[in-house]
């Protein structure tokens, strides 16, 4: 069989998502002759369904079922570097980029069986991977898969199919990830085994920056299993044979060991104002001015703020690492393994193509846990090992305290009306640290670990990405709605105290808080109904559809007022350039308050899984009631004191609302992320709601009872 000749490559300039930076077609998919096609795209899973989404836009492309379609994990030594799993973007770039791969791979097949068959391309058609042309003279993909190559670049001259042909995307295909999760095979980190595997432990201090001043290591030498204390400058590890006797080794060595003061840590309680209060980097983020001076009669001002927040994943952070003559191994559940590789890097001064990264999937997180970090501390202890790979997990004390911590927030608002009360200037400012401390994003790396070396390397304060790639701390601060002037503007705090990085919406979640609730406040005085005010405000017609859906569904017009029980909402588009989302909101309640409905309706453009969105809105609008009601980080002037459940407390089974979740279908439009778009716009109803309950309004969050009893005396 001749091999097709392959089409004219390109070098990624003009193409479509991720194939700019990895336009080579092998890097995406290979046919294999057992009758399956495998895909690797450079997104993890992370409990997001976003590979079941993959796989049903390269079934549609190829013409192949669901069922042939093999999702391959990403790894540094095969999968295109996608950066991080991040900002609900996969299905836009990745998703985009897959498919016109596809297009592209199914084209040089036609090309290929059109050559063998001796018929035009055009009249060929393909069924399942069957390649068919006329008086039934047929081949495949799986039969052709040895005699083509895809180490060719993309093109993008085969154009991805029309959306009325598509007959797998649009539907509600089961989630590949869900099995695993309810049935419980060995197939997460945590369960993951090699020959030979050793445990580790890593010892470390309870108040950020305190140095080791002495280590007991004969206190643990008696343990069975014992190998080996690791020692680097303030980084300790302890190995063990056993996960048990590792463990029984730390508990030791903590007992033993004695450190220096660490820094000092604000007021828990005055946290709004110890941010407003430290260094900062201020700039001017967004500014309109009105055509037209306007007379400006009044001026309100209302301040929000939120904690720090943590991940809590619901499984702690764990990896996998093991050194060889060609260089590490590591396995992780790294959001971005080409991220983590690059870190790894700096770290050991070994190059990138030394080090290889393999996602394997762990506890979601929805940001920058402590994946990366374990990552780093596996590595340092396996490297001490001569060849045995090393297991770290870290405890869930590590990860309450130790892992990075989503920026907490405060926020000023500011609205000038003119003599009708009508709106005629805003301005949004917000005090708070950086948003962003991931790996392989700055000249040093962004590893915990990496900063207790005897050599360490700076701990850099956290930054936040700019406005075009859509933001950190000024994430969703500029307002979706039409008023003639505003200014937006952020300070970076400078001083650290507790480490921040990227957490699920960034600062969209307080921004899109602050913002709705100030909009309620508006109405309020105005007598206005609230959604009547927003609308009022909207011209997007897409913004406009989602909150006249939500509300509809809600029955937000024929709502009667009851004693204790109130509706609120919420209405954002995620970045002002992703999903739209609407969220209705009904507690009850006095000084406890329960969520007991949200009603939501979400447009993403294109939906490629129905049910994924669905699960996606839903996820994130129950996080966000747990971080509304519940969450904070909380610490003394020494150290983080929220170091497990008990006293990081998050929403339980029995708190969770009923979520209603309504789809504006737009087929023709491109597909947006929704992994996102449901947090702030919920956080706002439910503050909207317990106002309209119990006519109190509760600016800082998380509203706990103490704080609702407050504003109640």
């Amino acid at each position: 069989m001749s091999k097709a000749p392959p089409p004219e490559g390109s070098d990624g300039a003009g193409l479509p998502g991720s194939l700019r930076t990895n336009p080579q077609l092998a890097q995406w998919l290979r046919f294999s002759p057992s009758g399956f096609v495998e895909v690797s795209p450079g997104k993890i899973e992370i409990g997001q369904g976003i590979l079941t989404a993959l796989a049903q836009i390269a079934a549609d492309e190829l013409d192949v079922s669901l069922e042939r379609i093999r999702m391959v994990a990403a790894s540094t030594a095969r999968s295109p570097d996608e950066g991080v799993t991040s900002g609900s973007l996969s299905v836009q770039n990745c998703g985009t980029a897959l498919r016109f791969a596809c297009a592209d791979a199914r084209a040089i097949y036609l090309a290929a069986a059109a050559a063998q068959i001796g018929v035009p391309a055009e009249v060929l058609d393909i069924q399942d991977g069957t390649i068919i042309g006329p008086g039934n003279a047929r081949t495949s993909y799986w039969e052709l898969a040895d005699s083509i190559s895809l180490a060719v670049n993309a093109t993008a001259t085969a154009k991805p199919k029309a959306v009325s042909a598509r007959t797998v995307a649009g539907t509600a295909a089961a989630r590949r990830d869900i099995p695993a999760k309810v049935f419980g095979p060995a197939g997460f980190i945590h369960d993951l085994r090699l020959p030979g595997m050793l445990h580790g432990r890593v010892l470390r201090p309870q108040s950020p920056g305190a140095r080791l001043l002495s280590l007991d290591e004969a206190a643990v030498q008696d343990i069975a299993g014992f190998v080996g204390v690791v020692r680097d400058g303030n980084f300790i590890g302890v190995i063990a044979e056993t996960e048990e006797g590792a463990h029984t080794a730390l508990l030791r060595l903590r007992g033993g060991a004695l450190w220096s003061d660490g820094e000092t840590l604000p007021d828990e309680v005055q946290l709004p104002a110890w941010l407003k209060s430290q260094p900062c980097e201020s700039s001017i983020v967004a500014s309109r001015e009105a055509g037209t001076g306007a007379t400006v009669a009044r001026t309100l001002r209302r301040e929000y703020s939120r904690p720090f927040l943590a991940h809590a994943s619901i499984a702690p952070s764990c990896a996998l690492a093991q050194w060889s003559e060609s260089g590490v191994h590591v396995w992780s559940h790294s959001q971005g393994i080409y991220n983590l590789r690059a870190d790894l890097s700096l770290v050991l001064s070994t190059p990138p193509d030394k080090i290889v990264v393999e996602h394997v999937e762990g506890a979601g997180c929805y940001g920058h846990n402590g994946a990366d970090d374990v990552a780093l501390d596996a590595v340092l202890l396996a490297r001490a090992t001569g060849g045995r790979p090393v297991r770290v997990q870290w405890s869930r004390e590590d990860e309450l305290v130790h892992a990075p911590f989503g920026a907490a927030m405060a926020i000023g608002i500011e609205a000038d009306f003119d003599e009708g009360g009508e709106i005629v200037g805003w301005r949004h400012e917000i005090w708070g640290n950086g948003h962003v401390a991931r790996p392989g994003r700055a000249e040093v790396p962004r590893l915990l670990a990496a900063t207790e070396l005897a050599k360490p390397f700076a701990r850099v304060p956290a930054s936040n990405p700019p406005l075009a790639s859509g933001g950190g701390a000024e994430r969703n601060a500029v307002p979706f709605y039409e008023f003639p002037s505003w200014r937006i503007m952020s300070h970076r705090v400078l001083a650290q105290p507790l480490r921040t990085s990227s957490l699920r919406s960034l600062g969209a979640f307080a921004n899109v808080f602050a913002i709705e609730s100030f909009l309620d406040e508006l109405a309020e005085e105005r007598g206005e109904d609230p959604v009547a005010f927003r609308l009022r405000h909207l011209r997007d017609p897409r913004a406009r559809t989602v909150l006249e859906a939500a509300a509809a569904r809600a029955a937000w017009a024929s709502w009667e007022k009851r004693d204790g029980v109130g509706h609120g909402v919420g209405c954002a588009r995620y970045k002002n350039s992703g999903a739209y989302c609407a969220v209705v909101s009904e507690v009850e309640g006095d000084a406890e308050i329960r969520v007991k409905r949200l009603v939501i309706a979400v447009d993403v453009g294109e939906v490629i899984n129905p049910d994924g969105v669905a699960n996606q809105i839903e996820g994130g609008a129950i996080q966000a009631t747990s971080w509304t009601l519940k969450e904070a980080v909380r610490f003394d002037r020494n150290r983080v004191t929220s170091d497990s459940w008990e006293n990081y407390p998050i929403l339980r089974f029995s708190e969770v609302p009923a979520v209603e979740v309504e789809i504006v279908s737009r087929p023709d439009e491109p597909p947006l992320g929704a992994g996102e778009a449901a947090l702030g716009p919920t956080a706002a109803a439910i503050a909207n709601a317990v106002s309209d309950a119990l006519g109190i309004r509760i600016r800082d969050l998380p509203m706990t009872r103490d704080r609702i009893i407050a504003a109640m005396a």
